[in-house]
This record gives C-alpha cells, structure tokens and sequence, in this order.
C-alpha cells in the first residue's frame, strides 16, 4: 500500500496534552490522524460540528478563560440544586 505524508505545525502544549490522551486511548498520532481523515473521507465533511459562537457565547468563553464568572461546585447535584433555585 501507498502512503502520502502529512505535516502539520501545532503549538507544543497542545500536541503534548492531545498525546497524553491519545496514550490513554492507546493510539499513536498517526493512528487518530488516519482515524480523522477517514471520518472526513466517510462523512464528506468533518466528523463533528464546526460553529462560529455568537457573540454572548464568545464572550462568556472568553469571561471563563480569564477566570471571570466561573463557579464551582462540590458535586453535580450541588449544581442542579443552585440551578432551580
């Protein structure tokens, strides 16, 4: 079988953190990039949804990177409680 090469740049903590989940899944770079491009090939597109937020979602997303608005809670029915209230 042929094979075609692939290189792609990606930033150091990025392809470090996505390895270490990759090793948990028992997966190597190359077997998830063929998994992906296979999706693609199957779907004719890619294997899951691709949206620009709007802008209340991107700035809520932007509030939680800097830490601003985020609550914590002990557990998931701690959570639901607050929520009804």
């Amino acid at each position: 079988m042929k094979t075609a090469v692939v290189h792609a740049r990606i930033e150091p903590q990025t392809k470090q953190k996505a390895e270490g989940v990759l090793r948990k899944l028992g997966l190597t770079p190359t077997e998830a990039i063929r998994i992906f491009y296979r999706q693609i090939s199957l779907r004719g597109g890619l294997p899951f949804p691709v949206a620009i937020p709007n802008e209340l979602t991107a700035s809520t997303l932007e509030k939680s990177r800097r830490g601003e608005h985020v609550q914590e809670y002990e557990s998931l029915e701690a959570m639901f409680k607050n929520w009804e209230k």
